[in-house]
C-alpha cells in the first residue's frame, strides 16, 4: 500500500507540474484543475466586494464582511465549476474527448481534444454551461424565499443566486471565447455550411463584448457608482480575457483551415506491400520514401514499417523480419480516401502517430499520409 500511495503522490505532483494547477478531482477520467491565478482573482474579489457587504447587511462587523466576501469568491468559483462541468459532461456524451477542466482567474475552461464536427454538437456543448448556471440561479432564487431575509444566511443564498446568474448571462454574450460566441458560430456555421465563417463572426462579436465591458467600467467611474472599483477590476480583466481568447480562436481556426485547391491525394505517399517476414534491410531499401504495409502469410496486415525503428534494427541485425519494426495499424490511424480533407487533418492532430494508412472504399491500401507532410502543407511549406 505504501508503494501505491507514493506512486499516486508522484503522479499527482507530475500532473500539477505539467498542467500548471492543483488537481481537485476527476470526472469520467477528465482532470479538474485549479490554476494558481484563481487565488489571485478570488483575492481581488474579496478586497473589492468587502466594502459592499455593509450595503446589503447593515451593521455587519469587519470580520463578517470579510468572511461573506470570501464566501462569495468561493461560491463564484463553484458556480464556474458547475458551469464547466455542464460543458464537459455534454461533450463526453457526444463522443467529444475532453483533455481537462481548468478554473483560473475569473473563469474556467473545458479543453476539448478535438473540435465538434457538426454545428449542432457545437451548439449543444456551448448551451450546456449557461443552462446549468441559470437553473442553479433559479434554485437559489427560490431558496431565498425560504430563508429569513436580512441575515448572513440569506445573503449567502443571494450571493449564490447572483453568482450563477452572472456566470450564465455573461457567458451568453455573443462573442468568442464565451458560450454565446460559440452559439453564434454554430448558427452561422449551420447557415453557411462553413465553420471558418462562423468563427470570424463570433470573433468580431468578442471584440464588441470586450469594448462594451471597458465602456461600462469607465461609465461606472464617471458616474461615481458604489461598485465602480469592483466593476473596473472585473471588467478590465474580463475584457482582456475575451480579447485574447477571441484572438486565439481566430488563430486556431486559421491553423485548421485547409489550403484552397489542395487535395489530400496530393499528400498521400505511394504504398508498397511486402511480406512481414522480409529482411528488414530489404524492406528499408524498397521503401524509398514510400509507405510500406507489412503483410503476414495469412493476409493480415502486421503494420506499417517504422523507418526509424527499421534503421535501428537493420544496423544491428539486417536479416531480422521487417515485422519487428512495424507500427501497428489501429482504427484511428486508418482513413478513407473519400473523407473530407478537414476531418482527416483534425484526426491527424488528435491522434498520436506519425503515419496513417489511407484506404479506398473497398478497404484496399491507397497510400500513406505522414504527419510531417500534412504539417508542411497546412503551413504553406513545400511537401517533401
Amino acid at each position: 500500500m505504501a508503494a501505491t500511495s507514493e506512486q499516486g503522490t508522484s503522479r499527482s505532483r507530475r500532473a500539477i507540474a505539467v498542467d500548471g494547477g492543483l488537481l481537485l478531482f476527476r470526472v469520467d477520467g477528465v482532470p479538474v484543475l485549479l490554476a494558481p491565478s484563481w487565488w489571485i482573482g478570488s483575492l481581488v474579489i474579496v478586497v473589492l466586494y468587502t466594502p459592499l457587504v455593509g450595503r446589503f447587511l447593515p451593521g455587519a462587523s469587519t470580520l463578517t464582511s470579510w468572511l461573506l466576501s470570501a464566501a462569495f469568491a468561493v461560491l463564484l468559483g463553484l458556480s464556474v465549476l458547475a458551469h464547466e462541468l455542464g460543458h464537459c459532461l455534454v461533450a463526453l456524451r457526444l463522443g467529444i474527448p475532453v483533455r481537462r477542466l481548468r478554473l483560473f482567474l475569473l473563469g474556467g475552461l473545458s479543453e476539448v481534444a478535438r473540435t465538434p464536427r457538426k454545428p449542432g454538437h457545437e451548439g449543444m456543448v456551448a448551451a450546456a454551461g449557461p443552462v446549468v448556471s441559470v437553473l442553479l440561479a433559479a434554485f437559489c432564487g427560490g431558496l431565498m424565499l425560504a430563508v429569513p431575509s436580512g441575515g448572513a444566511a440569506w445573503l449567502l443564498v443571494a450571493e449564490c443566486a447572483v453568482a450563477n446568474l452572472a456566470v450564465g448571462v455573461f457567458n451568453l454574450l455573443p462573442g468568442l471565447p464565451l458560450d454565446g460566441g460559440r452559439l453564434l458560430r454554430a448558427g452561422v456555421w449551420a447557415a453557411t455550411g462553413t465553420r471558418p465563417t462562423g468563427t470570424k463572426a463570433a470573433v468580431a462579436g468578442g471584440g464588441l463584448v470586450a469594448f462594451a465591458l471597458v465602456v461600462w467600467a469607465l461609465w461606472g467611474l464617471a458616474s461615481g457608482s458604489e461598485d465602480r472599483w469592483l466593476r473596473l477590476g472585473v471588467c478590465v480583466v474580463t475584457a482582456w480575457f475575451v480579447a485574447v481568447g477571441a484572438s486565439d480562436e481566430l488563430a486556431a481556426e486559421n491553423r485548421r483551415a485547409w489550403p484552397a485547391g489542395l487535395s489530400i491525394t496530393e499528400l498521400v505517399r505511394p504504398v508498397l506491400q511486402l511480406p512481414a517476414e522480409s529482411p528488414v534491410s530489404d524492406a528499408l531499401a524498397a521503401s524509398a520514401g514510400r509507405g510500406v504495409v507489412l503483410v503476414r502469410a495469412d493476409g493480415v496486415a502486421a503494420g506499417l514499417l517504422d523507418e526509424t525503428a527499421a534503421q535501428r534494427l537493420a544496423s544491428e541485425s539486417p536479416q531480422s523480419p521487417a515485422e519487428l519494426a512495424a507500427e501497428p495499424i489501429r482504427a484511428e490511424t486508418v482513413f478513407l480516401a473519400s473523407e473530407p480533407s478537414e476531418e482527416i487533418a483534425e484526426r491527424v492532430r488528435e491522434t498520436p502517430a506519425w503515419q496513417f494508412l489511407v484506404v479506398d472504399e473497398e478497404g484496399r491500401p491507397a497510400g500513406v499520409l505522414r504527419r510531417e507532410d500534412l504539417r508542411a502543407a497546412m503551413s504553406g511549406r513545400p511537401v517533401p
